[in-house]
Order: structure tokens, then C-alpha cells, then sequence
């Protein structure tokens, strides 16, 4: 079933935006992906940052996306800062990250730069779990982003019913910021700590995703483990780091 799109008439007007697409093997899922995201959003430009692929990958991107190929696989965040410098660099308003696997709908994304535009926030998350739905985690995973949702709560005091969602848009101060620092390895969890310490406003909106279709996820069982404990312990750290301010935060040029 094709997802429903807006009248011109009943969208908002958006500034200049990128979306960053985060990409490694997904050669199967990427095409049509770029190619429903040109349709819900003809406004806005696609960027798919491919990390690394051996697949082939950015040869099924469409023409009308750009491609950074990156020589080597970085992992989310490095593929991530790779996408916020570049929205930096071009003088981008707003930043959205849809992953490459195909879980996170198109049709949502104007929502959540409608949400970012409509508010104070200065990044709204995309949650699965914020409003009861169909989505569904394994049992592993489900503990484990139960044990960073409450880490964060109870360093921050900031409730995020997502923590771990990848889904996100960010507006021209959070772009700067992550175009000079972002947490490499797993980086949601961090990243929403960090924001929130340095007086960013940390929002959340109710999003449907999908289950991966295709391809593979990159994290296993004895990853999901060492991911909780690395995270963990990075969130605890990061309580000693200064915190970023937004009138420090440097423009590139």
C-alpha cells in the first residue's frame, strides 16, 4: 500500500532542509527509499552518506539524491557528522536522519519538521513508543533501551520514551553543534544527554516505523550487550564533560 500524501495546500512551508540518510549494505532498500522520500518532500534535499558499503549500495541511489561515499566504514556516528557538516557547510536550516534500512516512513518526516518549526524544540525525536502501536522490540532490546531510558532519567531527569530512535530532525544550532563533535559508536542515547545538558530543548513526537524488511542489522545479540554497557558508561562520563552552549557553538564556513 503507497502512503498517503499531503494536497499542496495543507503543507507548511519549510526552509531550506536536508535529510541525511545513514547507509552500510543496503543496496536493496535504499532506491526505493530515496525515491518515496523525493516524493513526500520534493522541497527538501537527500543526502545518503554511504559507510563503507561492499554491496554496492550508492550505485542504486537515485540521480536525484546526493552521495557522499566514504572510503571506509566509520560507523553511525562518523557517517552522521559526515551528514551534519555537510548541512553545516551549505547552509542548511534543518536537518532530518531517516535510516538506509527502510524502518522509518517517509510520510512522517514532515511531521516531525512541522513539530520543530511549531515549537520550541530545537530537535524532535521520532518515538515508537510514546503512543501505543503495533511496533514491537525483541525482548533483549526492549530491556535494554528500558535500562538507557532510565540511566537518563535519573542523571537528567529528562524522560525520553525513545532514546535509542535514530529518527530525528534537528534545527541550524543543533546542526552546528553536531558538526563539530558527535559521539561515535551508537550515538542516540549520548547524544540526547548532551543536548539536554547544554540547554538544547529535547522533544519527542509519536512516529509508526516498520520492522527491517530487508538486509541485516548491525547489531547481534553480544553486540546489543556491549553496546548497553559502552553507552551506559558513556552516559555516566559525559556527566563530567563541559557541556556544549549554543552561543559557542562556531558557524563553519
Amino acid at each position: 500500500m503507497s502512503e498517503p500524501i499531503q494536497a499542496p495546500e495543507q503543507r507548511m512551508a519549510l526552509p531550506r532542509c536536508l535529510v541525511i540518510v545513514p547507509a552500510k549494505n543496503e543496496r536493496e532498500s535504499i532506491g526505493p527509499l530515496v525515491r518515496r522520500l523525493i516524493q513526500h518532500l520534493p522541497e527538501c534535499d537527500v543526502l545518503i552518506v554511504d559507510d563503507g558499503s561492499t554491496d554496492g549500495t550508492a550505485l542504486e541511489v537515485p540521480l536525484q539524491a546526493k552521495v557522499v561515499k566514504l572510503p571506509f566504514n566509520l560507523g553511525i556516528g562518523g557517517a552522521m557528522q559526515t551528514g551534519y557538516r555537510y548541512a553545516a557547510i551549505h547552509g542548511y536550516e534543518l536537518a532530518v536522519q531517516v535510516d538506509g534500512d527502510g524502518q522509518h516512513r517517509p510520510s512522517e518526516v514532515r511531521r516531525l519538521l512541522e513539530c520543530l518549526l511549531t515549537t520550541d524544540a530545537d530537535i524532535v525525536v521520532g518515538s515508537r513508543f510514546l503512543e501505543a502501536g503495533p511496533y514491537r522490540q525483541t525482548l533483549g532490546r526492549a530491556v535494554g533501551a528500558w535500562i538507557l531510558r532510565t540511566l537518563i532519567k535519573a542523571l537528567t531527569g529528562l524522560r525520553v520514551t525513545d532514546c535509542t530512535s535514530g529518527f530525528r530532525a534537528a534545527n541550524t544550532q543543533v546542526i552546528q553543534a553536531f558538526a563539530h563533535w558527535y559521539p561515535e559508536d551508537y550515538p542516540e542515547p549520548e547524544v540526547i544527554l548532551l543536548l539536554h545538558r547544554s540547554g538544547f530543548t529535547v522533544s519527542e513526537l509519536p512516529v509508526h516505523m516498520r520492522r527491517r524488511r530487508k538486509g541485516n542489522s548491525s547489531i547481534s545479540t553480544i553486540k546489543g550487550v556491549y553496546y548497553i554497557i559502552k553507552v551506559s558508561t558513556c552516559l555516566v562520563l559525559d556527566m563530567l564533560r563541559c557541556p556544549w552552549t549554543k552561543p559557542q557553538v562556531a558557524m563553519l564556513s
